[in-house]
């Protein structure tokens, strides 16, 4: 592999790629197993953030005419000498993303999909001038391409609908060859189209547009599309005799979307990084395509580039910022009992066994909450450890990263949670101002029973109270005329919370111990030595509080324990 100085973040051309000195994970044997797999469509269903669209891009300037095939040098498609004589630049390519085909209702998401498509009929505005067609096939073409004076194209909803089609058959007459059809991120105007309400006016827009461009289109070679979902062939793919799905369930193609082992050993190795290995692997690997381990390369490569810009010095959540994780939240406000159990049993390191459906309409995902769990599959916050082959899936969070974001989602609901029980929660932060610890004790317990468990087991295990002290914060905060403090100063180091009641000159300290093996009175023992070896009541008494409670809480999976001196 040809060594690059420069980390790709963001990088998603692949011509800019290889000529701008960035370093590139070669994933070009994908070519390869596309043509000795051939399918009429292709769909290649993978999580956001797994090499997609460059994926999609290093397929259009392997195939279409006129490109500067020298960029392939030295990579491994490059050693496939009869293949590059067969495919390398022999085809007109349409390649399209239709990410930016949304909107608030379904005009607007029709007027984008149109600029999507007019922007790129007008790459191949030689047509006006082809010989090879026929004035009415040259008027046909500039019906694609006319725009108004505000810059928007005209083109009718039916010649939309046909458009795909038109364009590749006016491309295969002039070149005397089929077109190849690309089009990355599919589903997403069908994800928008359903959140915005009016689902059922795109889908029969896009399975009439791929109907006529896949399934009736003798200007077409092959396609290939890729998405996170796999949408319902009922829906949108109706008639599609010679249509291949590959899914993060399928072993074919299982190494050229993502990151295997191997290749981030070398990116390390490559960049003086391999220190860092052990950091990446727990943060960023954990997924299972097929029958292979695979990292999130978005994550890896910002990773990199953060640790040698010196912004950094341990791992980030980078995957969680790159759109919204509300189905996360759904998940959890829609579980029932059983599911609370199954969220807790994965997130504190274990499994659940599921069926999962990889075939699905969006209207199939508010139905039965079992989809959902399809959902977090094929959309990377859960992966496979184990199948049976009769379609049920053992699943597991695969990395620290993905069990943060559950993490901080469960905290958010809770949050919510609380609130509506008001009363309830006054009494709870009330029983701390009046030093009550069995009424403490009890709606603590209680607290704890509601919610899901978050015993981080990505952490040793003194610090497991991360979870009961962010629970006690998350409570706490509820409370506007108190001053609560998190990690605080405070005489001779910090204490886990401390709170001023300034109105009523109250201050407590709290320390929180993780009960081993349900060893109460030790654990509680050792948090109110803490309290009066460190003088963590110091600073409240500077800052005038007049009377000071000191409480030691030990907690073992949700049953607490609470002592006061």
């Amino acid at each position: 592999m040809t060594m690059q100085t420069k980390l790709p973040t963001g990088i998603e051309n692949f011509m800019e790629m290889r000529t701008e000195g960035f370093y590139y994970v070669d994933k070009t044997g994908l070519i390869k197993t596309l043509m000795e797999n051939p399918g009429k469509v292709n769909l290649f269903t993978r999580p956001r953030r797994f090499g997609k669209t460059l994926n999609m891009s290093m397929l259009k300037y392997f195939f279409e005419t006129g490109s500067d095939t020298t960029i392939f040098d030295g990579l491994e498609i490059a050693g496939e000498k009869e293949l590059c004589r067969e495919y390398m630049g022999k085809f007109p390519v349409i390649s399209i993303t239709l990410k930016g085909a949304t909107g608030t209702n379904f005009e607007e998401a029709k007027e984008m999909l149109r600029h999507i498509i007019g922007n790129e009929a007008m790459r191949f505005q030689f047509l006006m001038q082809s010989p090879r067609l026929t004035e009415i096939e040259r008027r046909r073409y500039e019906a694609l391409i006319s725009i108004d004076r505000g810059g928007d194209y005209t083109m009718s909803d039916a010649l939309l609908k046909s458009s795909l089609q038109t364009l590749s058959q006016l491309l295969q007459k002039h070149y005397g060859q089929s077109a190849i059809i690309l089009v990355d991120e599919y589903d997403v105007p069908l994800d928008k189209a359903y959140q915005s309400g009016y689902y059922d006016s795109m889908v029969e827009l896009i399975k009439v547009l791929f109907g006529n461009a896949f399934k009736t289109n003798d200007g077409l070679k092959f396609a290939v599309l890729t998405g996170c979902l796999r949408i319902s062939k009922e829906s949108i793919f109706t008639g599609l005799n010679n249509f291949k799905v590959y899914t993060i369930k399928d072993v074919r193609y299982n190494e050229y979307f993502g990151f295997t082992d191997a290749e981030v050993k070398q990116m390390l190795e490559y960049y003086g990084l391999s220190n860092q290995y052990d950091a990446v692997k727990e943060w960023y690997d954990g997924y299972m395509f097929g029958n292979l381990g695979i990292y999130c390369p978005w994550d890896v490569i910002n990773y990199c580039g953060d640790l040698r810009d010196g912004s950094v010095s341990k791992p980030q959540n980078y995957w969680v910022n790159t759109s919204s994780n509300d189905i996360i939240r759904k998940f959890i406000d829609r579980a029932d009992a059983t599911t609370k159990d199954e969220i807790e049993q994965l997130i504190n390191g274990g499994h659940v066994r599921k069926l999962i459906h990889q075939e699905l309409t969006y209207r199939d995902l508010d139905s039965d909450i079992d989809n959902l769990w399809s959902l977090l599959f094929t959309t990377g916050y859960l992966t496979q450890d184990g199948d049976d082959g009769d379609g049920i899936s053992s699943l597991a969070i695969p990395n620290r990263e993905i069990h943060w974001i559950y993490t901080q989602q469960i905290r958010s609901w809770f949050k919510d949670e609380t609130k509506k029980d008001s009363h309830k929660l006054e009494a709870f932060c009330r029983a701390f101002i009046e030093n009550d610890t069995t009424a403490i004790e009890n709606g603590f317990t209680s607290y704890l029973d509601e919610t899901i468990s978050v015993r981080d087991t990505y952490v040793k295990k003194e610090m497991k109270e991360n979870f009961y002290h962010g629970i006690l914060l998350g409570l706490f905060g509820n409370m506007h005329t108190w001053t609560v403090r998190s990690n605080a100063e405070s005489g001779e180091g910090y204490s886990d919370i401390s709170v001023e009641i300034k109105n009523e000159k109250i201050g407590i300290v709290i320390e929180l111990k993780y009960a081993e093996n349900a060893s109460f009175d030790a654990a509680c023992k050792e948090a109110m030595k803490q309290i009066r070896e460190r003088n963590y009541e110091e600073k409240l008494i500077d800052d005038g509080m007049k009377t000071i409670y000191k409480y030691g809480i030990a907690c073992y999976k949700k049953r607490c324990k609470v002592v006061s001196d």
